[in-house]
């Protein structure tokens, strides 16, 4: 039998229930771990932990909304991590982490064999967290790093942070994904992100809706897709002061970009298809024609939340 998905919203866990996701987890019958803002005691949490470590099916794991509450749980998630070699994705977005918390991970989640994709939004994550998570995105390729990573809404984190990321990311040879919406950045901020993604080889999305941009960082971004060539196809803009034609013209010229690449891999017999690109769903319901990656970096396109 294929593994399958345990997924729960919300809820107060039962023993009962916690008992039958410990023993699926053991049986290498789940690949889908989500309990979403659920509430379990510290015991049962650990027994969670313990069978996540054990298991070699597990590869995608939601702990969003507060689920990893307390250092205590830090600890023990991280340890579950160390033992744990198959896990792909991790989200912990509304997990009160703090810099503490995520020293306390860093040596499980950089040396993690197989994680690719990590979601730390509103984690209250500061200077030191980033320090941290740059460590998670190698330059050079010797190593596997991180593929998509999130950091939205993380407003503790300084300009010298942000800038620290920037020069991580426009050397990083894996990252594809880079989700930092809900963040005061400002516009200075997006002109050194302006730079890392022109620097880039792999960056192909770049969320940054309601950072407190202007036109003046749509006409840096605009002018560096006109004239440089960027591995960028998505750039999310909504709920920023930006004209809606500046936001139309990146997207037009960014989607003339892909048209292109297309057909350059069609004309080289290339077996580029749309499940090795990522699952693409509209970002908003805005008139722009923006769009945002929303795949969990596994082999197959199945979905999970990556926010609130």
């Amino acid at each position: 039998m294929l593994p399958g998905s345990i997924q729960i919203t919300g809820e107060a866990l039962s023993a009962a229930e916690i008992k039958d996701i410990c023993e699926s987890l053991k049986e290498n019958s789940v690949r889908l771990l989500s309990v979403r803002g659920c509430q379990l005691s510290d015991r049962d949490f650990g027994r969670v932990c313990r069978g996540v470590a054990e298991s070699h099916s597990l590869a995608q794991l939601n702990l969003n909304l507060g689920v990893v509450s307390t250092i205590g749980r830090t600890k023990q998630l991280a340890d579950a991590l160390k033992a744990n070699r198959s896990i792909q994705t991790l989200f912990l977005h509304g997990s009160p982490l703090l810099d503490t918390g995520l020293v306390t991970l860093n040596g499980a989640l950089s040396t993690h064999p197989s994680l690719v994709s990590l979601d730390l939004g509103d984690c209250m994550l500061g200077d030191e967290a980033v320090r941290l998570i740059c460590g998670m995105l190698p330059p050079d390729g010797a190593k596997s790093g991180l593929k998509e990573l999130t950091l939205s809404a993380n407003p503790a984190i300084s300009s010298q942070g942000w800038a620290r990321l920037a020069i991580a990311v426009a050397h990083s040879s894996q990252l594809r994904v880079l989700n930092l919406d809900y963040n005061p950045l400002g516009d200075q901020i997006a002109g050194m992100l302006a730079v890392a993604v022109a620097s880039s080889r792999t960056l192909e999305v770049l969320d940054l809706e309601g950072t407190g941009l202007t036109n003046q960082s749509a006409q840096v971004f605009l002018d560096m897709v006109e004239n440089y060539p960027t591995s960028l196809r998505v750039l999310v803009l909504s709920e920023n002061d930006i004209s809606p034609e500046l936001q139309q013209q990146i997207s037009d010229l960014l989607s003339e970009g892909e048209e292109e690449e297309d057909k350059d891999g069609e004309a080289r017999g290339s077996s580029v298809t749309p499940r090795d690109k990522g699952a693409w769903v509209p970002h908003s319901n805005s008139s722009s024609a923006q769009m945002v990656l929303m795949s969990s970096g596994l082999g197959e396109s199945y979905l999970a939340e990556t926010e609130m």
